[in-house]
């Protein structure tokens, strides 16, 4: 820099005795004496050519080092005789399996998940529920998915002459004996699968009912324990059956292909990753436990504290649907409703994912005659639809805010009602499957 610049840029260092020291502008650093101010413009702007030039004072010995941009980082020293105690603390406070259960818990608003004490069973759109039955002194309904027992009480609450409770979780029907033994005969708890509702009610000599109930998937009692490995929030063993007999959970995953599990992901948990997550639970196999086939999926996932919702939760719902078979379960499940209602009975239907719900609505839609017609270049069809044999009775309803601020599960949940008409049950004929081929929803 030319000298005649220097003086109008920076003031140059001075030492005690009033001399400027030696070279071109002296030291950048002087300990002695104070200096004059750097002009500000010269303070402020990093991209000026001379701001590394203006003085500085020295930093005292003990003052902290700071590292500078495009120096290597320094190795400090570890040190010696470690408190084992402190580390171990600080370890627990890193993000691992327990910690992932109580963000995703108090992300989804539910509770931590005890082993052996369950949470309260909250029925999910309880009032809107009895409301679309119309439930009249007298009746017979069927609650088809039993679960805690919530709905059978409000429907026997409301006067309904005797209720035909079915489950298939064995663990259901043996805890809902209480409440049977309470009714004075008024409840019967039936052992079996609601699509086998027509076959049971017949044995029993009941040709017809009024209402219908379903509470389509896992039940917050199966939840809240984890022996029942439904729930990846809490550990225990991988098993997600509801009738506690045949292919579990983890003989599922620990033998069947990767190609196998990628598709029932794909399918039934409508996971965008699926192959990723597939070949994941294969090298990690054997899984036994939920909280090891959950963190498989995080760490395939890439899960971040700051994620809205659990990479597991499309795993674990796609293996459930797969091992119970629910969404066929489902299909057979309206087709015997629709043969047991009266002509004027309701059908009441709680779903908690699209899946489920695509089902229901394609099924209502196509039987109250709401299908769309063919082309009108294709030829005239000779044999006429079956006479719709129900009545959408409203929109479908979802949990308002009251519900979801104590209820959180209930933010997924739709309720769709529908009334039965005289006309003949269609029984399967002149009608487009409602899942198709690879079990989805056609």
């Amino acid at each position: 820099m030319p000298d005649g610049l220097w003086p109008q840029l920076c003031p140059k260092p001075v030492s005690r005795d009033g001399t400027a020291p030696p070279g071109r502008g002296g030291a950048r650093r002087n300990p002695a004496g104070p200096l004059r101010p750097c002009p500000p413009h010269l303070r402020h702007d990093r991209g000026c050519s001379v701001r590394h030039q203006r003085p500085h004072h020295l930093a005292p010995d003990d003052a902290p080092q700071g590292r500078h941009r495009g120096s290597r980082p320094v190795r400090r020293r570890r040190r010696h005789g470690r408190n084992l105690e402190s580390a171990g603390r600080a370890r627990a406070r890193r993000s691992g399996p327990a910690r992932h259960r109580r963000l995703a818990a108090r992300r989804e608003g539910d509770h931590a998940v005890s082993p052996d004490a369950a949470a309260p069973h909250v029925p999910v759109l309880l009032a809107e529920v009895i409301a679309g039955l119309a439930v009249q002194n007298g009746e017979i309904h069927v609650d088809g998915t039993f679960g805690a027992g919530g709905y059978t009480r409000a429907i026997l609450e409301k006067g309904a002459a005797h209720v035909f409770a079915f489950d298939r979780d064995p663990d259901a029907i043996r805890e809902g004996e209480g409440l049977a033994a309470a009714c004075g005969g008024r409840l019967t708890l039936v052992p079996e699968r609601f699509s086998r509702m027509r076959q049971a009610l017949a044995a029993r000599g009941v040709a017809a009912v009024h209402g219908v109930t379903l509470d389509i998937g896992v039940s917050s009692m199966q939840l809240d324990r984890a022996d029942r490995g439904f729930s990846f929030q809490a550990d225990g063993p991988l098993d997600m059956r509801m009738e506690r007999d045949g292919e579990s959970a983890a003989d599922f995953l620990n033998n069947a292909s990767e190609e196998m599990i990628a598709d029932i992901l794909y399918t039934y948990g409508e996971e965008p990753k699926s192959r990723r997550i597939a070949r994941a639970i294969v090298a990690a196999r054997p899984l036994g436990r939920t909280t090891e086939l959950a963190e498989v999926v995080r760490k395939s996932c890439g899960w971040h504290q700051g994620m809205k919702k659990d990479p597991a939760t499309r795993t674990f719902q796609a293996v459930r649907i797969h091992l119970n078979e629910e969404l066929k379960e489902l299909e057979n499940g309206l087709e015997a409703a629709e043969q047991v209602l009266k002509p004027g009975g309701r059908l009441a239907v709680v779903t908690f994912h699209s899946l489920e719900d695509r089902l229901v609505k394609r099924f209502l839609k196509a039987r109250s005659g709401a299908t769309p017609a063919g082309s009108r270049h294709l030829p005239e069809q000779v044999s006429g639809r079956p006479m719709p044999s129900f009545d959408a009775v409203a929109k479908p309803v979802r949990a308002g805010a009251a519900e979801l601020a104590g209820n959180p599960r209930a933010r997924s949940a739709t309720l769709r009602v529908a009334r039965r008409t005289a006309a003949p049950a269609w029984g399967g004929q002149n009608e487009a499957p409602l899942i198709g081929k690879e079990g989805m929803p056609a």
